[in-house]
């Protein structure tokens, strides 16, 4: 029972951090309420070498990728004052993955860039207090979930492509516990509204509903209630569960 509680005082996903150092990137995962380090990955060798750079940048890309798959698709990058190292991996993925930036890519990304070091705990906490910050994860984050919404009114007006939206809770609830986990036959996404999570006097049956769908890997994002995104969740009810055929590898 304790578990549970620490577990939901991180609140919900929402990006992630790549700060580029001299030798290393550090990944942190950002929620609405912690930043939670992730991963460190090592520069082995020169940055001057064009071969060892563009390992290093594979390196990332593959580290951000499953937290993509889960559905986050915010992703800010810092590195420190004089240097080039964010700019340099923004052009890497321009190069060798402009599928992660092209408008209508089911696997797109929204990536922000911010002077500052994310070395550690503390840098990263002073970080993340800066203006500059929450200005890049309002307007990363209300790209992102317009970019779902605008997949979600494909789905209510679409034919023929057997897609499901559902917005009641019951419903939703037997659909993703129901769901087994092995058949990737479908892209199935929950989506509610801060105002919505924070409001319901049924918060333990919502955050239950969270994990288990986030184990059953079924994309989940938490919409600011004030943006236009937010208000079109909030027409349903505040929360709303989609599904459609999955054609693509997002």
């Amino acid at each position: 029972m304790v578990n549970r509680r620490r577990r939901y005082r991180r609140g919900y996903p929402v990006a992630v951090l790549v700060g580029f150092e001299d030798t290393h990137a550090l990944l942190w995962h950002i929620f609405s309420r912690v930043v939670k380090p992730s991963f460190r990955l090592e520069l082995n060798g020169k940055r001057t070498d064009e071969k060892v750079l563009y390992n290093f940048h594979e390196s990332v890309i593959d580290a951000i990728k499953p937290v993509l798959k889960e559905g986050v698709r915010s992703v800010v990058v810092s590195a420190p004052a004089r240097t080039t190292y964010a700019a340099d991996f923004l052009e890497h993925i321009k190069k060798h993955h402009m599928y992660l930036i092209q408008s209508r890519s089911t696997n797109r990304a929204n990536f922000g860039e911010l002077i500052g070091s994310a070395d550690d705990q503390i840098k990263v906490a002073e970080l993340v207090k800066t203006t500059e910050f929450t200005k890049i994860i309002e307007q990363t984050t209300s790209e992102e979930a317009d970019q779902i919404v605008d997949s979600l009114e494909k789905h209510l007006y679409g034919s023929g492509d057997n897609s499901v939206v559902l917005y009641s809770l019951k419903e939703i609830e037997d659909t993703i516990y129901a769901r087994e986990k092995k058949k990737l036959t479908r892209t199935e996404y929950l989506l509610l509204t801060d105002k919505y999570l924070s409001e319901s006097k049924q918060k333990s049956r919502i955050h239950r509903l969270l994990q288990i769908a986030k184990n059953k890997k079924v994309k989940t994002r938490v919409i600011d209630a004030e943006t236009s995104a937010g208000n079109r969740v909030n027409q349903f009810g505040g929360i709303v569960f989609f599904s459609r055929p999955n054609y693509s590898t997002a």
